[in-house]
């Protein structure tokens, strides 16, 4: 498989790395405009075609991300968008498979199937008040993570009580139906992502601790080999997660 990168920061730097420590696949382009690394081979995304590659993985900048699939839906180009920050809703009828997910790991994809399991479970036993949690590097731009915004709106989904998202440390309390998200920024964390239920006699909780961002990339590197079998259309991890084996009858 001829596999494009497009954004050759920290997660792009691992892919290729990862990629050409496999030797599975073949790594026909990187894509970026800000670097000066050697590896890069295209300044400008509109560069990419067919003749060049399979499927793109893209973690560029939520900046860039919504023209870059526009550029991947014209010339029918399978892709992994693992870019967080873009909405994508009113790009109607791809004429490519597009795989989109605020973090690749199959861990992490886990992690919210618990999150949604235990959010049903709860939801007729209202004692239990729900929060989450996450902690990255400093470095990490964007606050709330994806991934705890995933959590979030999993977790919305199945228990009733809770309609509303807030994000950070409001002064006073908040509503009965608002959802606490809990961003801690500090060191290097990769990333830790909690579920916490409370009660008055107990508090259980869920957490997936990440060791390095190893996970990340292989499964952005899973999921573009899935990707590649799928029809067009926009598809999530979910989907991903249950049918692994490709097979779309």
């Amino acid at each position: 498989m001829r596999i494009a990168i497009s954004g050759y920061g920290r997660m792009g730097k691992l892919i290729y790395s990862m990629l050409r420590e496999e030797g599975k696949h073949q790594i026909t382009a990187v894509i970026d405009p800000f670097s000066q690394n050697a590896e890069i081979t295209n300044s400008r995304i509109d560069e990419l075609n067919r003749e060049v590659a399979d499927v793109v993985i893209d973690f560029t900048t939520s900046d860039a991300v919504r023209e870059n699939v526009k550029r991947y839906i014209e010339i029918g180009m399978p892709a992994v968008i693992g870019t967080t920050g873009a909405s994508f809703d009113d790009l109607q009828s791809p004429s490519a498979p597009i795989i989109t997910s605020g973090n690749f790991s199959i861990g992490v994809s886990l992690f919210i199937s618990l999150v949604k399991k235990a959010g049903e479970l709860v939801n007729s036993l209202p004692s239990y008040d729900a929060a989450i949690t996450e902690i990255h590097h400093r470095n990490k731009a964007d606050s709330p993570s994806g991934t705890a915004l995933m959590a979030a709106d999993a977790l919305i989904s199945v228990l009733g009580r809770k309609n509303e998202i807030v994000a950070g440390n409001p002064e006073g309390k908040i509503r009965d139906n608002q959802l606490q998200i809990s961003s801690l920024r500090v060191g290097s964390v990769p990333g830790e992502h909690s579920l916490t239920l409370d009660s008055d006699s107990d508090t259980i909780t869920i957490t997936h601790t990440a060791r390095n961002r190893n996970g990340f990339a292989s499964g952005a590197i899973k999921a573009a080999e899935w990707i590649i079998t799928c029809p067009p259309g926009f598809y999530t991890m979910d989907d991903f997660i249950s049918n692994p084996g490709g097979s779309h009858d």
